[in-house]
């Protein structure tokens, strides 16, 4: 029944927005009884909470997928993964996309809350792989905390224009977009971390 209440939710918010839902749309959506949403939520601000959070762990779990299974290639292809995982979940689930980035704007201060920290989560998730690239030498020292967030922010912008007024799916602007962030923490464009070409350019001297 909580993931009957949840699924009608998703629907509810995204066709009508915060304000225009109310629990009886909810509950008329879901099949269920006023009684039976009390049960689980204490009002529509908590399932809406709850929706906001499920999207950030389902996001979370993809981008920690696709970063496990690049063992070996290195911190920058990490981050690169998770980046292009990122797009592709967002892109999977726009409707939920869509109550998290759109949806919570300037609803109220408990939304703002949880807005900011679940960028702080996924910040930290990338500063700690961009952390890993500098001690690996794929990229110059640097605060990678500021990045983190700097990625973080282009990412919402891109993916909240995208859910208000874009058609097109999200993947093909991956390549751009990848160069782009690349460029602003001084990743090569090519294959190769920067010690790897350090000596390179030294054996050819």
């Amino acid at each position: 029944m909580r993931e009957r209440l949840l699924a009608a939710a998703m629907e509810v918010f995204a066709a009508r927005g915060y304000h225009g839902a109310g629990v009886e749309d909810i509950v008329a959506a879901s099949g269920a009884s006023k009684g039976a949403f009390y049960h689980y939520f204490e009002s529509k601000q908590a399932i809406f909470l709850t929706l906001m959070e499920r999207l950030a762990d389902l996001v979370e779990a993809s981008v920690e997928g696709a970063i496990g299974a690049e063992e070996g290639g290195g911190a920058l292809r990490k981050v690169e993964a998770a980046l292009r995982t990122v797009l592709e979940t967002v892109g999977q689930h726009r409707e939920l996309a869509k109550i998290l980035l759109v949806e919570a704007v300037a609803v109220g201060p408990a939304f703002e809350q949880k807005r900011l920290e679940i960028h702080r989560r996924f910040a930290r998730l990338i500063q700690r792989h961009l952390d890993r690239a500098v001690s690996e030498g794929s990229i110059p020292p640097q605060d990678t905390a500021l990045a983190a967030r700097a990625w973080m922010g282009a990412l919402a912008e891109i993916v909240s224009q995208w859910l208000l007024d874009g058609t097109e799916p999200l993947e093909p602007r991956l390549p751009a977009l990848r160069a782009l962030l690349l460029r602003s923490i001084g990743a090569p464009a090519e294959p190769g971390t920067l010690a790897q070409r350090a000596t390179a350019g030294a054996g050819e001297a």
